[in-house]
């Protein structure tokens, strides 16, 4: 068959649509307008989004470009690519990275499952009226076999856009991110029809300047940053193995972060729009925001059990619904197809044939996330612990440029292009000091949210799920068995690979 680590992406259009898919996730339209809320002072979020902004060309962009020019030098998966560019001793590095990103599609096909069963729920079910009816909605899906089921169409789906590699990846992309774009803009449009939305909106956009004085706020706001964007997951580095030399990267950097964060907002435009126009009448403004930061079961709440009411309650209601859930399969599937890759080139750098690679990694890949589909709260820990752990891997991302000097990374590999910008000595302080620096004060204060706010009192049981012991004996293992494998991992990667 065809060597497909050979393959490159045929246009440069076809790279961007393919690593905003990896960007573009259900984090921006589930999880952003949710923080934002949650970090509003009084006046309204403003601030937030201020903060916000700030670690994009803090902390995701430099990311993004290191991701970007270590994947165009290296030409291989996580792994070969750190043994390379790093050095053999720190393949378990590569390792991590790529686990830590494995095991988050572990259970984000079990949310790509429920962004299906609930776009055919608002198709052919009539939407729910009240709080109870969604709830009932919710409550029945979660206590058949359709978790699982849908999770396994998720898998099976990503399994055959990933089979003939980056040529039929590009080609899936070229179709979703589109239609996902298009999707948010006729939802766009929809939001500011509505009576009472620019209240929601004002709201969204006001400053409260002086919550930029709680240091939560920017820590949350770099916590979406680094969720968010998709930068240091490893990643953007395997996409990057396959973008032609001509291609530079800090203009796709610029694109890709500037690009994701764009669909974030514009999602937070539509609900904080849409929650505003339905519920004002009804709630004042306290009371609607407290609806917006309820997460519910697994962060579930504003997204599939709120939002089906209130589009129930609007005018074009049920068309909405309809679009608002395909545009979230489609940002979820386009992540998750990315996800499936990231683990195959890996196993194919290790001298696994691509087919055999992509049936084991989608059979293990359900098979594992079979629990997060079953218990939500499984499902929550497993967020939880590999959601903090993409710290380590923003970090170790940082390492592998530092560990070849970044002033010379940045000369002989992103610097120079034509057609492109240039990172400029900046970037090199970023990777420097403020990755490294943010990384290691971001995984600090979630540890602490976890040994102060979320277990207090059992943050030494390993089997709680948001303790801290959860996160060290987890993180323990894997970064173990790596670093046992890692003569192995080199000698069967660089061998196969050269």
């Amino acid at each position: 068959m065809a060597n497909h680590t050979d393959q490159r992406f045929s246009s440069r259009l076809g790279l961007l649509l393919c690593v905003l898919g990896i960007a573009v996730g259900t984090g921006n339209i589930w999880r952003f307008p949710r923080i934002a809320a949650q970090n509003a002072g009084d006046d309204g979020a403003g601030a937030f989004l201020v903060a916000w902004l700030v670690f994009l060309f803090v902390w995701s962009v430099p990311l993004i470009i290191a991701e970007y020019a270590l994947g165009r030098r290296g030409r291989m998966g996580v792994v070969g690519t750190f043994a390379k560019i790093a050095g053999e001793k720190f393949a378990w590095m590569g390792a991590f990275v790529g686990f830590v990103a494995t095991a988050i599609m572990f259970y984000y096909s079990v949310v790509a499952g429920w962004c299906v069963y609930y776009l055919i729920q608002m198709t052919v079910e009539p939407l729910p009226l009240t709080a109870e009816a969604a709830q009932g909605v919710w409550d029945g899906f979660q206590a058949g076999g359709f978790p699982v089921a849908f999770h396994a169409l998720a898998m099976g789906l990503g399994a055959i856009v990933v089979w003939n590699g980056i040529r039929s990846i590009e080609r899936a992309n070229l179709v979703l991110i589109p239609a996902l774009l298009l999707i948010v803009l006729i939802s766009l449009g929809r939001t500011l029809t509505l009576d009472g939305a620019s209240e929601g909106i004002r709201f969204l956009f006001t400053p409260d300047w002086s919550t930029l004085a709680q240091p939560r706020i920017w820590l949350e706001a770099l916590t979406q940053n680094a969720w968010d964007t998709g930068a240091g997951w490893g990643l953007i580095l395997t996409y990057g193995a396959y973008m032609q030399s001509r291609h530079g990267v800090v203009k796709n950097a610029v694109i890709t972060g500037v690009g994701n964060n764009t669909v974030s907002l514009l999602a937070a435009v539509i609900i904080f729009g849409t929650v505003f126009a339905v519920l004002g009448a009804q709630m004042n403004k306290a009371e609607i925001l407290e609806v917006m930061k309820t997460s519910g079961p697994a962060a579930t709440g504003l997204t599939f059990i709120w939002m089906p009411q209130l589009f129930a309650k609007m005018p074009g209601g049920d068309i909405f619904a309809i679009l608002f859930f395909l545009g979230l399969a489609f940002a979820a599937f386009s992540s998750l197809i990315a996800m499936i890759e990231l683990t195959t080139r890996v196993l194919v750098d290790l001298g696994i044939a691509r087919r055999h690679a992509i049936l084991g990694v989608c059979t293990i890949g359900f098979t594992l996330g079979i629990p997060s589909a079953i218990n939500l709260d499984f499902f929550a820990n497993q967020d939880f612990v590999w959601g903090v752990a993409l710290m380590i891997s923003g970090a170790f991302v940082a390492f592998a440029v530092i560990r070849q000097g970044a002033s010379r990374f940045r000369e002989e590999s992103i610097d120079h292009q034509d057609h492109d910008w240039s990172a400029g000595p900046l970037w090199d302080v970023a990777i420097r000091f403020a990755i490294p620096s943010l990384a290691v004060v971001l995984l600090g204060w979630w540890l602490y949210q976890s040994a102060s706010v979320y277990s207090p009192d059992r943050w030494f049981d390993p089997f709680d799920p948001f303790s801290v012991m959860t996160c060290l004996v987890q993180w323990g293992i894997v970064l173990t068995v790596f670093v046992a494998l890692n003569r192995w991992m080199v000698r069967r990667t660089l061998d196969d690979g050269e």
